[in-house]
C-alpha cells in the first residue's frame, strides 16, 4: 500500500509560477514510476508529466518547456515545478504511482487556478 499527499495547489495569475509536492509514504521501494495528471471540470483525466525510477521523464506537449517533473529520493517526494502558466492550465492536479508495475495509487488532488 503507498499513500500520497499532495501539497502546492491555489491561485496564480498568469505568467506566474508553482510547485506542486507529492508524498509518498508506505511501500515506497515497490514504485516504478511516479506522474502527475490534471483534470479540467468536464474533461477526462490528462497526462501531465512522469518520471521513471531511472529518472526518464516524459511531458505532455502543451507543457513541455514550462513544467518539470523531478524526485527527491531521500524525501520520497516528487515535484512539479510550472512555470509561465496559463489559463488553460487551471484543473485539479493529481500525483500517482505506480508500484510494482501494475497497481497505481492516486493523491486526493490540489487544485491550481490560473487567472488571466
Amino acid at each position: 500500500q503507498v499513500q500520497l499527499v499532495e501539497s502546492g495547489g491555489g491561485l496564480v495569475q498568469a505568467g506566474g509560477s508553482l510547485r506542486l509536492s507529492c508524498a509518498a509514504s508506505g511501500s515506497i521501494f515497490s514504485i516504478n514510476a511516479m506522474g502527475w495528471y490534471r483534470q479540467a471540470p468536464g474533461n477526462e483525466r490528462e497526462l501531465v508529466a512522469t518520471i521513471s525510477r531511472g529518472g526518464i521523464t516524459n511531458y505532455a506537449d502543451s507543457v513541455k518547456g514550462r513544467f518539470t517533473i523531478s524526485r527527491d529520493n531521500a524525501k520520497n517526494t516528487w515535484y512539479l515545478q510550472m512555470d509561465s502558466l496559463k489559463p488553460e492550465d487551471t484543473a485539479v492536479y493529481y500525483c500517482n504511482a505506480v508500484w510494482r508495475g501494475v497497481t497505481v495509487y492516486w493523491g486526493q488532488g490540489t487544485q491550481v487556478t490560473v487567472s488571466s
